[in-house]
C-alpha cells in the first residue's frame, strides 16, 4: 500500500496489520494531521507530537480496547484519538460540542479513564488491575505517565502501593525532560542521569544474555551476576523503581517503533509491576516546537496572525510584573509556582530574583505548605496557581495556612471558564471552596490596575488572601487605586441606579455596565464592582439594595456556594427585593470559547437585559427591544 495510510485506519485492528515500515509512514501522516488541526483549533501540540510512535506501538502490541491504556494528564492523546475511530471528527477538537482535547470515556470505549490533571494514571491503572484480579478477568493494564507528572506525590503513592502488591501492571514513563517548562528537582536530575547512563542498562542485559548461553556454567554465572548487581545498585539505572517493587526496563528510544514493540511485549509478558522507561522528543516533527517546546506545549490557533503589537497585559502578566516591582523594595517577598512559571507570569520574577523564586514542579500541596513554613519564619510568600489546580491543595489551605492564620497571598489564576480545554481546566469552584474557610480573604479585580492595588494591600495583611483573576486581557495600566491596608477593600459604585442594581465580580462588571447602558432610556440600573468577595462590603450592599425592585448578582463561577449565595445570605431579610443570581448551574461546564460559554450560560449582555426585563414586568422597554433587534 502507498500513501494515505491514515485514511485506511479505522481502529487499532488496522494498526495491528501493518509492518514497522508502514507504521513509520503512518506516523508521518499523523504528525501532519495533528499540526494542521492544531493550527486551526489550538491545542497541546508539543506533547502530542512526541508520542506518535509510542502510541502506535502500544496499540499494535496490545489488544485494545480489551487491554486498557490509561493516559496521564491527557496532553498526549491526539494520536490515540485518530486511530480509535475519531479521525473524521478530529477537526472539531476542543470546539463546542466537538471532540475533547483529553481522554473522555463518554466519547469512546478506548478511553478508559477521564483525565486532565496530572499524576493520576498509575493510581487509576492500579485500581483497574486490582478490579481485574478480583473479578477473575484476564487483560492487561498499562499506565502512561510523563516525567513531569511523575513529580506529583500521588504518582509515588501509587508506585509504592502497587509495587507492594505485586500486581501485573506496566507503567510506561514517557520521559521528554519536560512538563510544561523544564522539570525541576531531584527526580528530574535522577532521570537525567538514567538517560545519560543508558549504556549501563544495555551492558547489564547483554552480559546476562551472554552468560546464559555459556554451556554448562551459563545459568549459575548469570545468577551470580544478578546478585553482583546489588553491590552496584547506585551505578545501575532505574534502581529507585526496582526498590519500589518494579522491574525496570530501559531507557528506550521512544521513536523507534520496532524497539518499542519489543519492549512493550517484554513488559506485559514479564508479569508483576514493570516500569518501562522511554525517552521522547517533545514537539518532534515540528521545527519550532522542537526548538521551543515550552512555548509550543499548548497553543492557540497558529494561523491567526496579527500585524499589530499587543499593547495590553494579561492578568497573569500584570500579576507577575506587580510581584516583581514590589519585591524590589521588599526583600521578604518570595514567589512560588507549581511548574507554571511563565503561565502564571512569574518568569520575570525568576530571572530577577532567582534566590527568591521556587518552582516546586507539579506539587501544589507542597507549594502551599512550603509557603506556610516561609510565612511562619517572617517571609511574605506569593503563590500563583491556576484555579483548577488549586483544588489539589485544599487540605493545605485549611490546615497549613488558614488554621494558623499565616499571611500567604494566593494568586488564583485562570479563575472562571478558560475556553477550549473544557471542564478539567475551568476555574469554576474556587469561591465556593475558599469562602467556607475561616480567616480567608477573597478578592476579585476588575482590571490589572485593581490587581496591582490588591496585591499591594494583600502583602500588608496578617491573614491568608486569595486573589482570583481570569484568563484574558487586564488592560494597559497597572498603577491602581490605593487601598487602606488597615481596613477591608470596599466595593465600588460604577453606576448609580434607582430601579435595580447589579452586583458583579471582576470582568462581569463590564458586561453588567453595558447591559445597564442598554436599559438606560427606560430603566435606571446601578452597577457595583464588588472587589471583595469575603468579607463583603455589607453596609454598602444593604444600602444599595434597599428600596430597589430587584438585585442581580453576576459571577464567572458556579452558583452553588458562590458569590451570589453570599449575597442571598446577606439580604435574606430584605423581603421586598427580588434577587436573581447569574452564574453556572450545578453541572460541569463543557468546552467552547469563553464567549460561547458566557452566551450559553446567561453571562452575556443580552441575557442580563432579558433577565431584568423579566424581573421588572410592565415597564415600557421599547428602546431595549430596538437594541436587541
Amino acid at each position: 500500500m502507498r500513501g494515505n495510510w491514515l485514511d485506511r485506519i479505522n481502529s487499532p485492528e488496522d494498526i495491528r496489520k501493518l509492518d514497522v515500515h508502514s507504521l513509520e509512514l503512518l506516523a508521518k501522516e499523523i504528525r501532519t494531521r495533528i499540526i494542521s488541526t492544531v493550527e486551526e483549533t489550538g491545542g497541546h501540540l508539543g506533547a502530542n507530537l512526541g508520542v506518535v510512535e509510542l502510541t502506535l506501538a502500544l496499540h499494535s502490541v496490545l489488544s485494545t480496547p480489551r487491554d486498557k491504556i490509561i493516559w496521564d494528564v491527557g496532553h498526549q492523546c491526539y494520536t490515540h484519538k485518530l486511530i480509535t475511530g475519531r479521525k473524521e471528527q478530529f477537526h472539531t477538537l476542543r470546539q463546542w460540542e466537538g471532540l475533547s482535547g483529553f481522554p473522555l470515556p463518554q466519547e469512546s470505549e478506548y478511553d478508559h479513564f477521564g483525565v486532565g490533571h496530572s499524576s493520576t494514571s498509575i493510581s487509576a491503572a492500579a485500581g483497574m488491575a486490582i478490579a481485574r484480579d478480583l473479578k477473575g478477568e484476564d487483560h492487561r493494564v498499562v499506565a502512561v505517565i510523563g516525567d513531569g507528572a511523575l513529580t506529583g506525590g500521588m504518582a509515588f503513592e501509587a508506585l509504592c502501593h502497587i509495587g507492594s502488591l505485586g500486581k501485573d501492571l506496566v507503567v510506561i514513563l514517557n520521559d521528554n525532560a519536560m512538563s510544561i517548562t523544564n522539570n525541576v528537582g531531584a527526580l528530574s536530575d535522577y532521570l537525567g542521569r538514567i538517560r545519560s547512563d543508558s549504556t549501563l542498562y544495555k551492558a547489564r542485559e547483554d552480559l546476562a544474555l551472554f552468560l546464559r548461553k555459556v554451556p554448562l556454567v551459563g545459568k549459575p554465572l548469570a545468577h551470580v551476576a544478578h546478585k553482583f548487581k546489588i553491590t552496584l545498585k547506585n551505578m545501575l539505572p532505574g534502581q529507585l523503581f526496582e526498590d519500589l517493587g518494579f522491574a525496570y526496563l530501559g531507557p528506550f528510544d521512544g521513536h523507534d517503533i520496532s524497539r518499542l514493540q519489543k519492549a512493550i511485549r517484554a513488559g506485559v509478558e514479564r508479569g508483576g509491576p514493570v516500569l518501562l522507561h522511554v525517552y521522547t522528543q517533545k514537539g518532534r516533527g515540528h521545527a519550532l516546537a522542537e526548538e521551543n517546546p515550552q512555548r509550543y506545549h499548548g497553543v492557540g490557533p497558529l494561523r491567526v496572525v496579527s500585524n499589530s503589537k499587543r499593547t495590553t497585559l494579561s492578568f497573569s502578566e500584570a500579576f507577575g510584573k506587580t510581584v516583581s516591582a514590589l519585591a524590589e523594595d521588599n526583600e521578604k517577598i518570595v514567589a512560588i509556582t507549581a511548574a507554571m512559571a511563565d503561565g502564571t507570569g512569574l518568569g520575570g520574577f525568576a530571572k530577577r530574583f532567582p534566590n527568591r523564586f521556587f518552582d516546586v514542579g507539579i506539587a501544589e500541596q507542597h507549594a502551599l505548605t512550603l509557603a506556610g513554613g516561609m510565612a511562619r519564619e517572617g517571609l511574605r510568600p506569593v503563590v500563583a496557581i491556576y484555579s483548577t489546580f488549586l483544588q489539589r491543595g485544599y487540605d493545605q489551605i485549611i490546615h497549613d495556612l488558614a488554621l494558623q492564620n499565616l499571611p500567604v497571598v494566593i494568586g488564583v489564576d485562570r479563575a472562571g471558564v478558560v475556553g477550549d480545554d473544557g471542564p478539567t481546566h475551568h476555574g469554576a469552584f474556587d469561591i465556593s471552596f475558599l469562602r467556607a474557610i475561616p480567616n480567608m480573604t477573597i478578592l476579585a479585580p476588575r482590571t490589572g490596575s485593581e490587581l496591582t492595588s490588591m496585591l499591594t494591600w494583600a502583602l500588608e495583611q496578617s491573614n491568608p488572601v486569595a486573589i482570583r483573576y481570569p484568563r484574558g486581557d487586564a488592560g494597559t495600566c497597572y498603577q491602581g487605586p490605593a487601598f487602606d491596608p488597615r481596613v477591608p477593600i470596599p466595593a465600588s459604585i460604577v453606576k448609580n441606579g434607582q430601579d435595580a442594581v447589579i452586583f458583579a465580580l471582576g470582568p462581569m462588571v463590564d458586561i453588567a455596565l453595558e447591559a445597564a447602558r442598554l436599559l438606560e432610556p427606560e430603566l435606571s440600573c446601578g452597577v457595583v464592582n464588588i472587589r471583595s468577595i469575603k468579607p463583603l462590603d455589607d453596609n454598602l450592599l444593604r444600602r444599595l439594595a434597599s428600596g430597589k425592585k430587584c438585585v442581580l448578582t453576576m459571577e464567572d463561577h458556579v452558583l452553588a456556594g458562590g458569590f451570589g449565595s453570599s449575597v442571598l445570605e446577606l439580604l435574606r431579610e430584605e423581603s421586598e427585593v427580588k434577587i436573581e443570581c447569574i452564574g453556572y448551574p450545578d453541572a460541569f461546564v463543557p468546552q467552547g470559547s469563553i464567549e460561547r460559554l458566557h452566551e450559553e450560560y446567561g453571562l452575556s449582555v443580552q441575557h442580563v437585559v432579558r433577565t431584568i426585563r423579566k424581573l421588572l414586568p410592565g415597564r415600557p422597554l421599547k428602546a431595549v427591544a430596538r437594541e436587541e433587534q
